[in-house]
Formats: structure tokens, C-alpha cells, sequence
């Protein structure tokens, strides 16, 4: 089973990828993403692959690559900075901060992500 740091970094590799199952495949069968905190959480297997489903088909790219990773038993935070490309081609850079739990195999529970979207949501505007 996976460490939480292995965890970690497989959730953000494959973001990288853009790869919807393996992304999925992170989270336990009833994870939660609060992806910005203050959102309605998205839950489950399903709901989370239609959520980044989504956002992978709203961009020619997006990734986001963790910086700096703090690890403490089954939790651990991550500064992360990401860039996108709309399909307009207009680029976009941000930046933020998960909080992300795991439980005993390895798998995501629940990610609580601080960030602020308004420049994502700036860049898909005609």
C-alpha cells in the first residue's frame, strides 16, 4: 500500500497526465474533493471523475505541479502551482495550497484545496 507522500505524488502525476482514471483511482470509493474550499464537495468514484472529466475537457492543458509537500502520518499539505492553456490559447498561471487525508490503504479520503479560481474562469472567457 502506499505511503501518503506516494500518494500525493501520484495524485498530482496524474493530473499532469490528464488521465481521468488514474486520477480517480487515487481516492478511496468515497473520497471527497472540496476543490475550492467553500464549493459544494464532490464525492465518490462517479462524481469525481465527471468533476475532472470536466476540467480536463475545458483546457488544451492544465497541470499542476506540487512544490512543496509536508507529510504527517495519514495528512499532509501541498503548495502546488499550476498552469493551463484554454482553448483559445490563452495561458493562465496560478497557484495554491491541498490539504490531503488518507486512510489505511493509501487512498485519498478528503482534499480540502485552497486556491482562487477567478483567474481560471478569466482565461476560458471568450
Amino acid at each position: 500500500m502506499p505511503t501518503t507522500a506516494e500518494t500525493v505524488a501520484e495524485y498530482f502525476a496524474a493530473l499532469r497526465a490528464m488521465d481521468a482514471d488514474r486520477w480517480v483511482a487515487v481516492f478511496a470509493p468515497d473520497g471527497i474533493t472540496n476543490d475550492p474550499v467553500g464549493t459544494p464537495p464532490v464525492a465518490g468514484h462517479e462524481a469525481l471523475r465527471g468533476f475532472i472529466t470536466h476540467i480536463f475537457s475545458s483546457f488544451k492543458t492544465i497541470a499542476l505541479t506540487e512544490s512543496e509537500v509536508y507529510v504527517n502520518g495519514a495528512s499532509a499539505a501541498a503548495h502546488w502551482t499550476g498552469h493551463a492553456v484554454a482553448p483559445s490559447g490563452k495561458e493562465v498561471d496560478f497557484a495554491g495550497i491541498d490539504v490531503i487525508d488518507t486512510n489505511g490503504d493509501g487512498k485519498i479520503t478528503l482534499i480540502r484545496a485552497f486556491w482562487n479560481p477567478a483567474p481560471v474562469f478569466a482565461a476560458l472567457a471568450p
